[in-house]
């Protein structure tokens, strides 16, 4: 991996979205008006404090998975990747740079959503602003990292989205914010507990709770963390020249 050639891929694919009003519309307009429908939904009760947080990193999680997917594979189907790897890249360079470029709009996303999340919809937390927001990033960087793997598998933009079920929906019902994991079925239970989106749930949860962020709550960013980056490994193992 050149660390020079995955910035040019960052770059261009920057550049690229610097002009895709719908899509930075998607990315930075939606997971704010879904958090603000949920606070509208439940007014002034506990109830958005205890699932607001984790659905603020759930709702840019989704964001990032379905636009780095199809993004990915759109360039593939076209052509562009080939031409890329017919020059001396690497298919790490390639993931490499997407990763970067979704990571730097990552950064910017859960800013933009936490801030509005406490100071304009009043989601009361224990802990740190910065450890909210760092929690958001995290969320956010797992979904572009599954998105990316996602779109090495996939053939087309369609299948790319038809992976959202595989790759998030077992996930968000036992991730612990329907029911806590320990009251799940044993073999469910076991399952929860191999799946990143779990701990990037209870890192949130722990946040409302928590003046000063525990050891557990730095272990679970570590854990996601860890699962993002071989999602990117992973996709650049099995990451094609083009679909056929």
């Amino acid at each position: 991996m050149q660390l020079k050639l995955t910035v040019a891929t960052a770059a261009r694919v920057l550049k690229q979205l610097e002009h895709d009003k719908r899509t930075l519309g998607l990315l930075f307009v939606v997971p704010c008006v879904l958090l603000g429908l949920l606070a509208w939904i439940y007014g002034d009760s506990a109830t958005f404090d205890f699932i607001g947080a984790p659905l603020l990193g759930i709702f840019p999680f989704l964001m990032m998975f379905i636009i780095t997917s199809v993004t990915t594979l759109r360039e593939r189907s076209s052509g562009t990747l080939e031409r890329l790897l017919a020059m001396p890249i690497g298919r790490l360079d390639i993931l490499g740079g997407y990763a970067l470029a979704f990571g730097l709009i990552a950064i910017v996303q859960s800013a933009i959503v936490s801030t509005i999340a406490v100071y304009g919809l009043g989601l009361d937390i224990a802990g740190p602003q910065w450890f909210l927001m760092l929690i958001a990033l995290v969320y956010a960087l797992l979904g572009t990292a599954l998105g990316l793997c996602a779109s090495a598998l996939a053939r087309t933009e369609f299948q790319a989205v038809q992976f959202m079920p595989a790759f998030v929906l077992p996930q968000a019902l036992l991730c612990g914010l329907l029911m806590p994991i320990e009251q799940l079925p044993g073999i469910l239970e076991a399952i929860a507990h191999v799946l990143p989106l779990t701990y990037a749930v209870d890192a949130m949860q722990l946040v409302t709770k928590e003046s000063n962020p525990s050891a557990q709550a730095y272990g679970d960013v570590l854990i996601v963390l860890a699962f993002a980056v071989a999602a990117v490994f992973l996709g650049a193992v099995t990451l094609k020249r083009r679909t056929k």
